[in-house]
């Protein structure tokens, strides 16, 4: 065996940079062994771009230009718009208008929730797959229909579809059989006849019926109606009903990820993308690759919220771009599990030497005590509140939709609105005869019931001679307490209390086996307390079932975390950001809304003003050049201002 290491040498190798490039064709690289356009940071898993003294990209970005006047958001997998609602609130505290234009999810009620808060945003009710496809039918009606300034008409008139008269009411026929079509009016990729027959699908109304009667059809069957169709195109073009590759300057989205989730402990950890579950995470880069956005999030949370949850975020960028720093935590937190070794280097965290001021950690007292008290009967959607807030996170949370966009179209003498959605899930009698009889106080579960013992090694067993019954005939204390966990969990029937988080957002309040009974009422949490805890201002409303509701809370992104999130994107967009992956929030940032932000570095509430200044203020600085230094005189002026204003002490 030669152990002479220079004897294995085999010959030299020609390894050259080149910059990174969209659309690059292998004929105009000079010949070598190995190419590089990125390096690799071991910390936060990061391939970046290699600086250079002219870094040039062979395709040009057209959502890059900084004078646009809003930056426009998609938002895969949206749910009910946990993550789009914060990335916007918290680029606009970086002064770059994020406005969420489209938003795609399978589930109906929380597209509706969504809705119900961004009635600009068009939201499509469907899986992300069909939403590609139907993104790539849509280039391509666009590029055949498209209608230059000269609105030229084309050499046909007829409107008649082809499809046969239903029924005995009146329609106006072009020939016998036939109806007229009116109008298109919307569009879509899929099976929505449920028919098995998958494929391109457009809305019609047709003449003479009502829209009630409207039906899909495909789109081979109006071959017909070409003036209807350069219609609704145009139409669909000029109020951007779907997004073309260039027109998304973000995008977002949480692909499912039950497939490689921690809780499923049969992933497949050598091969993850053979599961179909994780498809969703293919579908997602290939929307990116599609669209060719700016900049995009993919979410798979400690920035002042009462839960503790480890999630997993990954930016990307244009190669145009510099990508965004991880926001630093703005609060300490009640620590219940730690990621596993190998993924240490990838927690945004301070490190153990590095000065860091955190607030106290967020607990249930300042999210929730400030709520009217309400029954297991509770039903009312909107009620008054009756208590004025109490804690720093309630003044915060109370904020109107102005105070925390800025955005004059919602109203700048808007009242406080009502509490929306503070109702429970309905506990039945013998659920909520058990809960009744649980002690109010830290630590309280089904333990301590009359009729369980517990051991000595923590497992709990039924009282041989006593078990209470209910008036139902069932036991006090159901079997499933016993058996749950093998006796030894302390969750069924148990009580936050005060001072604690809560451990991971839930998508329903079971009392059988999660801590979720309030701390000194009889009843579970309510909607609008588990939208708290996931940091959703008040004025944010859900739509659907209680169960559904509740669904919506515990799947989305909470709201503190892409708000946070959103200002690191914010600075990115405006060319602010440092060379450091992270990045330090401006102080009371989690708790202050747009409004209060903006008086402390501006000392002026107009958005007009507000954005006269900032692009002075982006003529001034070079990219890259605000470094910490710049970022701490800020934050020292954010904390003098906010302790400044009214109702804001420590």
């Amino acid at each position: 065996m030669n152990d002479n290491l220079i004897d294995c040498i085999m010959g030299k190798a020609n390894v050259t940079h080149i910059t990174p490039r969209v659309g690059l064709k292998l004929a105009s690289i000079s010949s070598s062994d190995f190419y590089y356009d990125m390096e690799y940071c071991v910390d936060y898993s990061t391939f970046r771009n290699i600086p250079t003294d002219a870094s040039t990209v062979t395709e040009s970005q057209p959502c890059s230009e900084l004078n646009k006047t809003e930056l426009a958001l998609l938002d895969l997998y949206s749910g009910c718009g946990g993550m789009s609602t914060g990335l916007c609130l918290g680029a606009k505290t970086a002064s770059v208008n994020l406005v969420t234009r489209w938003a795609v999810d399978s589930d109906r009620s929380a597209g509706e929730s969504l809705k119900l808060n961004h009635s600009d945003t068009h939201v499509r009710n469907e899986s992300a797959e069909d939403f590609l496809e139907l993104l790539k039918a849509w280039e391509k009606l666009c590029k055949r229909y498209n209608v230059s300034s000269t609105e030229r008409k084309l050499p046909f008139r007829s409107n008649s579809s082809g499809a046969k008269k239903r029924g005995n009411s009146e329609v106006h026929e072009i020939s016998d059989g036939e109806l007229e079509v009116s109008k298109l009016v919307d569009i879509c990729f899929g099976d929505p006849n449920e028919t098995g027959k998958r494929g391109l699908y457009l809305k019609v109304h047709w003449k003479g019926y009502s829209a009630s009667e409207d039906t899909w059809e495909p789109i081979k069957s109006l071959s017909k109606c070409k003036e209807s169709m350069q219609d609704f195109v145009r139409k669909g073009m000029k109020s951007n009903i779907l997004p073309l590759p260039g027109e998304v300057d973000v995008i977002c989205g949480g692909p499912p990820c039950q497939g490689i989730s921690g809780y499923n402990r049969f992933r497949n950890c050598a091969s993850p993308l053979d599961d179909e579950r994780n498809r969703q995470i293919v579908i997602f880069m290939d929307m990116v690759k599609f669209l060719k956005p700016r900049l995009g999030i993919i979410a798979a949370g400690c920035y002042g919220l009462p839960q503790f949850r480890l999630r997993v975020f990954l930016w990307g960028a244009h190669p145009s771009e510099v990508i965004p720093q991880f926001p630093l935590p703005t609060h300490d937190v009640i620590v219940r599990y730690w990621p596993p070794p190998e993924f240490e280097r990838n927690v945004v965290a301070y490190d153990e030497e590095q000065p860091r001021e955190l607030e106290k950690a967020t607990v249930i007292q300042d999210a929730i005590s400030d709520l009217p008290a309400v029954m297991n009967t509770e039903t009312r959607d909107e009620m008054p509140y009756q208590n004025p807030p109490e804690t720093e996170f309630q003044r915060y949370i109370r904020s109107t939709k102005y105070e925390m966009t800025g955005s004059k179209s919602n109203g700048t003498t808007e009242k406080r609105p009502l509490l929306y959605d503070h109702r429970p899930y309905f506990l039945f009698e013998d659920d909520y005869l058990r809960v009744c009889q649980i002690p109010k106080r830290k630590g309280a579960n089904f333990r301590d019931l009359p009729g369980v013992i517990v051991g000595a090694d923590n497992v709990v067993r039924r009282h041989p001679t006593e078990n209470p019954l209910l008036p139902s005939g069932k036991p006090l204390v159901p079997e499933y307490c016993f058996t749950f966990e093998h006796g030894k969990s302390k969750r069924p029937f148990a009580r936050l209390w005060w001072d604690e988080n809560l451990p991971t957002a839930l998508t329903f309040p079971s009392c059988h086996n999660q801590v979720v009974l309030h701390p000194e009422q009889d009843r579970v949490l309510t909607i609008r307390e588990f939208a708290r805890l996931q940091g959703f201002p008040d004025y944010y409303r859900f739509y659907g079932t209680v169960k559904e509701r509740y669904c919506q809370i515990g799947n989305a992104v909470a709201v503190p975390v892409s708000r946070a999130l959103g200002y690191a994107l914010g600075l990115a967009c405006r060319k602010l950001n440092g060379n450091e992956p992270l990045v330090t929030l401006p102080s009371k940032f989690s708790h202050s809304n747009y409004l209060q932000l903006s008086k402390c570095v501006f000392g002026n509430t107009s958005n007009e003003v507000n954005s006269r200044q900032f692009r002075a203020l982006d003529a001034e600085v070079t990219p890259g050049s605000i470094g910490q230094d710049s970022r701490v005189e800020d934050s020292t002026q954010l904390q003098t201002c906010y302790n400044n204003q009214p109702g804001n002490t420590d």
